[in-house]
């Protein structure tokens, strides 16, 4: 700025700040105040001239009319200053209109920073152009003051004011008549408006004061608008940034399950393009969230949201299996009821996070432990044969010899001693069979997330690569009290032998096209004898009457290659959930096997 007096001020509540020349010595304050009245004769001569340039102030009579024209021409500038949700915008037409209005030959807004620093935010001449910022010369006592007090400072003519002459401003710009108003929300100043004129035929009146603070109290309003509506508009952009680099997708949806928003690793997780989504508007027909989802999952998804929707209660599922028809994902699902949708009404929040990646860790690391638990135990167990072994071998070899030396009762000895350690060996190798006398871990068990959580573990496999698997739990069966790796046996063991059946029935039918290979997975729930039953259906070659008959004896098979003892492991299992696996089959058309289990133990399992 060019002078002394032309910086940014620190305002701070309660205190005006003065500038030098505002401290008068006694002797000019007298001679300010003898000639008072001969200044206002002098101001009262000079309205009859500026009349035409002020029609406010004409004759009395003519007041009404030229207050309407007031009043007209007020609405018009707040009409256009309201016109624009732009601050930058706003402080413009403000500028422009209050010098309109009330023929000033400049102004000034300056607007309260953070710090309560008064800072320049635009300057305008009567020409209506911008002013450099050399032109920035004002009496900053007056807007410090204004914007301290919350209270218009106005001088009709600052070079005879005695609070104002002596101020370096007014004296090197000739400024006469000045106004600042403050721009106040309620009682908050956020700024100042100032305008000035160094005409004596531009003279400020009471009226246009008056007609100022109207004006001001309007303009602050809209400037303060403007900001919220920046404030808003930042925020809503910053949430939109936050939501769409989320990993998680989130999904809005309306109570008619009409698409409100989606970011895009929601996009991600259903395989759905950006471009494919219509969102709600009233103008346009939106996508509908069920047509995002695979056929196959359809009632699932629908049965989810409608359940959220009903109850107005948030739904959730920790393991959802989702398979999109390319690959099978597991996902968590929460689903929350929101109101105030941005086109009105009630909807719900979807947060879908793929977590497939996770449970296949999960499940490498059990599979981890578990060889490491085998390792240890197939050491256990070799170690246990080889003694047993080493008897026997020792005592062949010592049977050899005395047998050559005719030394019987020494041979017989040699015999009892091999046959002792057989029988022992049967003994062990029967208890490792004998599941009955594992040791169990029974727990309270989800058996939908049971057989989901199996049967996504063991599609990968490539005896599964061509079978269509189809489940169907009921939706009000109960946890049970099962050990789940024992029961995941069972589960796992009719897969591989339903896998086999249908294997073998495709290749009878090879010139049937049409036959496909099926596994049906059923869970229900017998409220009145309080069991839970798990089916596995297979269209394979099913089993003869006779096979029927045999089929949980020990050793046998009709695999090549099979030991005869899954089935009997698996009968031993149920028997030991005080539950039971039974089995219909018709030759020819396939099987079916049921796990029967009651929903609690009356006791540890043994």
């Amino acid at each position: 700025m060019a002078s002394n007096d032309e910086k940014t001020v620190k305002i701070t509540p309660g205190y005006i700040y003065e500038e030098p020349g505002d401290d008068l010595d006694e002797d000019t304050q007298r001679i300010i105040v003898s000639d008072a009245d001969n200044v206002l004769a002098e101001m009262e001569a000079a309205l009859d001239e500026i009349a035409e340039d002020h029609p406010r102030i004409k004759p009395k009579g003519d007041s009404a009319s030229k207050s309407l024209e007031d009043l007209r021409a007020l609405l018009q500038v707040s009409l256009a200053v309201n016109s624009s949700l732009v601050v930058e915008d706003i402080l413009q037409v403000v500028m422009k209109k209050a010098i309109e209005l009330l023929s000033a030959e400049r102004g000034f807004i300056m607007l309260l920073d953070e710090k309560g620093t008064l800072q320049f935010k635009v300057a305008y001449n009567l020409s209506k152009e911008s002013l450099m910022e050399e032109d920035f010369k004002i009496s900053h006592s007056i807007v410090n003051q204004t914007a301290s007090s919350g209270k218009s400072v106005y001088t009709s003519d600052a070079q005879s004011d005695e609070r104002y002459a002596k101020q370096k401003s007014i004296m090197e710009l000739h400024l006469r008549s000045i106004m600042c108003v403050p721009l106040k929300i309620k009682s908050k100043v956020i700024g100042v408006i100032y305008l000035d004129n160094s005409s004596q035929a531009k003279l400020f009146l009471k009226s246009d004061l008056y007609l100022f603070e109207l004006y001001a109290q309007q303009a602050a309003y809209a400037i303060h608008n403007a900001g919220l509506y920046d404030h808003l508009l930042d925020l809503k952009q910053y949430n939109e940034t936050v939501i769409n680099n989320s990993p998680v997708g989130i999904a809005v949806i309306d109570s008619h399950y009409n698409m409100i928003s989606i970011n895009d690793a929601a996009l991600a997780i259903l395989e759905k393009n950006k471009e494919d989504i219509i969102l709600f508007s009233p103008k346009e027909q939106a996508t509908r969230f069920l047509e995002l989802v695979p056929e196959n999952s359809v009632s699932k998804w629908r049965q989810m949201v409608d359940t959220a929707l009903s109850t107005n209660q948030p739904f959730e599922d920790s393991r959802f299996f989702h398979n999109t028809g390319y690959e099978e994902k597991v996902l968590t699902i929460k689903i929350s009821p929101t109101s105030k949708l941005p086109y009105g009404g009630d909807g719900l929040i979807l947060v879908i996070e793929d977590i497939t990646e996770k449970v296949i860790m999960e499940k490498y690391v059990i599979l981890s432990e578990k060889l490491v638990a085998r390792g240890e135990m197939a050491a256990s167990i070799g170690h246990e044969l080889n003694n047993y072994l080493t008897i026997i071998a020792n005592n062949s070899e010592l049977l050899s010899l005395n047998l050559d030396r005719d030394q019987a009762d020494k041979a017989r000895l040699n015999c009892t001693q091999i046959i002792d350690s057989i029988q022992k060996m049967k003994r062990f190798t029967d208890g490792l069979m004998d599941f009955s006398k594992l040791e169990t871990e029974v727990v309270s068990y989800d058996i939908k997330l049971l057989v989901e959580d199996l049967l996504f573990s063991i599609k990968a496999q490539s005896r599964f690569k061509n079978v269509m698997f189809s489940v169907d739990v009921a939706a009000d069966i109960p946890s049970a009290q099962i050990d789940v790796g024992q029961i995941q046996q069972i589960l796992v063991n009719l897969f591989n032998n339903a896998a086999d059946a249908t294997q073998e029935q495709m290749e009878r039918e090879k010139e049937n096209s049409d036959y496909k290979r099926k596994i049906t997975v059923s869970a229900g729930y017998d409220r009145e004898k309080e069991r839970i039953m798990i089916a596995v259906a297979d269209n394979g070659i099913g089993i003869s009457d006779e096979g029927l008959e045999k089929l949980f004896l020990p050793y046998y098979t009709t695999k090549e290659s099979g030991h005869g003892l899954g089935l009997v492991n698996c009968k031993k299992i149920a028997k030991n959930h005080k539950g039971d696996l039974i089995v219909s089959s018709k030759e020819g058309e396939g099987t079916v096997f049921t796990i029967l289990l009651p929903k609690e133990q009356d006791k540890s399992v043994d």
